[in-house]
């Protein structure tokens, strides 16, 4: 009569070589394994190599007058091979707007002003929302009072006619629009920062601190801070598509970029005049901002699901 053995479950040694995985490695580990946030990186990442290698990527400098070309077709056409054009004409690949200038070095050169407003206007609205926030949270009281009845106010206008009544009272540009856009965006960071304070400063480690005589400064920038980010992260990600939108309306509306900068906005605006007659010159500067926004809104959803600690286990 043969004998079953029963083979005993491996238990794991202390003091072995296996190690836990870490927490930066988890939350990518979980953003890459979702589609959209795939596709959003892929996407960011090509704008990012377009804005770093334009000067080698556009065929002619986005602000120059093309000498030679007074052939009205070849102003309002775009011409690739695919589209069976003259090769003659080919190397304008998107036309050639209503300036005599060639679109696609334009529109090139326009994804540096974009990540340039991003970028900008949230790191601007991120460093005083937190600010704000953080003191609004911790010190409690009257100054909490304060700051986020002044973060009310701004909260009751919406934000593009608020940023349009700034960049009107300091004059139309590039750096008022930057401004502006900053201005109507800070009252949201510094919601998310003061309530991920108000949670975060009850915790057992904070009280600790405190109990040892810490600084509320130390407590602030050692122990509340770094574990209040995580919402202001994802925040700021989605901020950025938002803040492209309000400067390339901005710029839409004349408020904005000035002419000749290739700003897409900017570039909607001086030719929706043509959107009959030449709607590709309309069509392109609108699919790179659709685009661009489309990535960083991606990216903050793939951020939200990772960093989400409900998935954690998932």
């Amino acid at each position: 009569m043969s004998t079953a053995t029963v083979e005993e479950p491996t238990v794991a040694k202390i003091g072995s070589n296996v190690k836990a995985e870490s927490l930066w490695a988890v939350t990518m580990r979980r953003f890459f394994k979702q589609r959209n946030a795939i596709v959003g990186t892929i996407i960011l990442l090509i704008l990012v190599l377009t804005a770093i290698f334009a000067p080698y990527i556009a065929p002619y400098d986005p602000i120059q007058v093309l000498i030679g070309v007074e052939d009205v077709s070849r102003r309002e056409k775009p011409c690739v091979h695919l589209l069976g054009c003259d090769p003659e004409k080919s190397q304008h690949l998107m036309g050639i707007d209503g300036n005599v200038r060639d679109q696609f070095s334009r529109i090139v050169y326009g994804s540096r002003y974009s990540l340039l407003i991003g970028f900008t206007t949230v790191s601007f609205a991120i460093i005083i929302g937190t600010i704000l926030g953080a003191i609004a949270g911790y010190a409690g009281g009257i100054t909490e009072d304060v700051i986020m009845r002044m973060m009310d106010v701004l909260l009751a206008f919406p934000s593009l006619l608020l940023a349009i009544a700034i960049v009107a009272v300091l004059g139309p540009g590039l750096q008022n629009t930057l401004l502006a856009v900053g201005i109507v965006t800070i009252p949201q960071y510094a919601r998310i920062v003061r309530s991920s304070v108000l949670s975060v400063k009850e915790q057992e480690y904070v009280e600790a601190s405190r109990a040892l005589g810490a600084s509320p400064f130390h407590i602030l920038r050692k122990r509340i801070l770094p574990n209040s980010l995580t919402p202001l992260i994802v925040a700021a990600t989605l901020g950025i598509a938002t803040a492209i939108l309000d400067a390339a309306a901005l710029s839409f509306l004349g408020f904005g970029a000035q002419p000749p900068a290739p700003e897409w906005g900017a570039m909607l605006g001086t030719e929706r005049g043509q959107i009959f007659s030449a709607p590709h010159l309309v069509f392109f500067p609108g699919i790179a901002i659709s685009l661009t926004v489309l990535a960083f809104n991606l990216l903050g959803d793939g951020l939200r699901d990772a960093l989400d600690p409900r998935l954690k286990g998932k």
